[in-house]
């Protein structure tokens, strides 16, 4: 599958070791966890590579936030997963190799989180990080059939590259249940209090959309199917629905100018000329967005303002994930960058207005398509400080539509 970037076999017996001789396991939520770290936040004693032979392959000198409150809540790091080059798509492909979808190896485990999605669904470890900039936790939960969440702005440190990608980017989990990913959750965040996931205990007032956030997609019908199902179960349990579209932005410039600007940034301490074909490119674009000072606070303000008025109205949004199956794993870095663009925004453009809010989102299983055999995918959203929210919807849905542990064949 081409999962993991490094393996730290002999490492991760010695601390499991360590972890096991400790006097109170019974303290440790994680005590003896495997757990899977992504390519871009530190390690302790390994390279960060954040998916390019352009960086340094010397050790880092100290764990990132996130990879210490997992060490001290007794988690052993089994390994560090692959990412696409800087993380900028959402497929995980990069000089280093392909990494493949276990449900079919054939197509992308998403991005950029899919090096730990596809460890996470062949069963190779139970739960992995993930950090989401523009959907890369929820595009990889969907792709393979998984759990996960994106919390909100502040919940969990961020610490991703020079500025979080002008504060989109936030790191959290890939799970194969709602518990294990509530638990990982709330070491991350610090607040074991995540980990009572507790079903809602009155009615809810949801909103369901299906139109994607950028124009000219369509969606395959499937994934839309997959959203009806689960507002069926949801109103049979209870629960109140009323069709109504989030305000996404008219103008999707300043979004991408994140985009584009914070790859830039990752970009600027390397050798241009030697990033993939479509990386150098949106670089090279980042880099105008920056002399321009087209990023600009007072248009997230705005949208921030629009969805605050829209929720004000709603507990929670039910969307698809994905638009379409996942993609052809395959080098999609070398191509052509619209061409890559244009692939990643007709498979997957749901998940990106809701880093650009700064709201909680997470990517539930919803069945499986019956042409391709991959998984299908609802992504829920709440307002802010609802994780909880989150956690305890998608274990109603775990409950009324149990989804496998992992792929096929593993």
């Amino acid at each position: 599958m081409g999962a993991f970037q490094l393996v730290r076999e002999e490492k991760a017996r010695a601390e499991a070791a360590e972890v096991a001789r400790q006097a109170d396991l019974a303290g440790l939520p994680l005590a003896g966890v495997p757990i899977a770290v992504k390519d871009n936040v530190p390690v302790a004693g390994e390279p960060m590579r954040n998916g390019t032979p352009l960086t340094p392959d010397g050790p880092q000198p100290a764990d990132h936030p996130v990879v210490a409150r997992l060490r001290a809540a007794g988690a052993v790091v089994v390994g560090i997963t692959r990412v696409p080059e800087l993380c900028v798509f959402g497929t995980t492909d990069s000089p280093f190799g392909i990494t493949r979808n276990p449900w079919d190896p054939a197509r992308t485990p998403g991005g950029s989180s899919g090096g730990s999605a596809a460890a996470v669904a062949a069963g190779m470890v139970p739960v992995a990080h993930a950090a989401d900039g523009m959907g890369s936790i929820r595009i990889p939960a969907a792709c393979c059939g998984l759990v996960g969440i994106k919390p909100g702005t502040g919940v969990v440190p961020a610490e991703l590259g020079p500025n979080d990608w002008y504060g989109m980017s936030e790191n959290g989990v890939l799970a194969t249940t709602v518990a294990d990913a509530a638990l990982v959750l709330s070491v991350m965040a610090d607040d074991p209090g995540l980990a009572e996931v507790r079903e809602p205990d009155r009615p809810l007032r949801i909103a369901v959309s299906t139109k994607p956030p950028i124009e000219g997609v369509r969606p395959d019908v499937e994934h839309l199917r997959a959203v009806v199902r689960t507002v069926r179960r949801l109103e049979a349990a209870g629960h109140g629905f009323e069709r109504v579209d989030p305000p996404y932005p008219r103008n999707p410039l300043p979004v991408l100018a994140r985009w584009f600007g914070g790859a830039s940034l990752e970009a600027e301490a390397l050798d241009r000329s030697r990033l993939d074909r479509a990386v150098r490119f949106h670089a090279a674009v980042g880099d105008r967005v920056r002399a321009r000072s087209l990023v600009r606070e007072a248009d997230r303000e705005q949208f921030r303002a629009r969805v605050d008025s829209y929720f004000g109205g709603v507990d929670l949004v039910v969307t698809p994930t994905l638009a379409n199956p996942p993609i052809a794993a395959a080098r999609w870095g070398q191509r052509p960058w619209p061409r890559v663009f244009a692939a990643n925004a007709r498979y997957a453009p749901y998940p990106a207005p809701w880093n650009y809010a700064g709201y909680p989102a997470m990517s539930v299983p919803a069945g499986v398509h019956p042409g391709t055999g991959t998984p299908l995918a609802v992504q829920l959203i709440a307002p802010h400080g609802g994780e909880r929210l989150l956690l305890g919807v998608a274990a109603m849905l775990e409950r009324l539509a149990p989804w496998p542990p992992v792929a096929p064949e593993y």
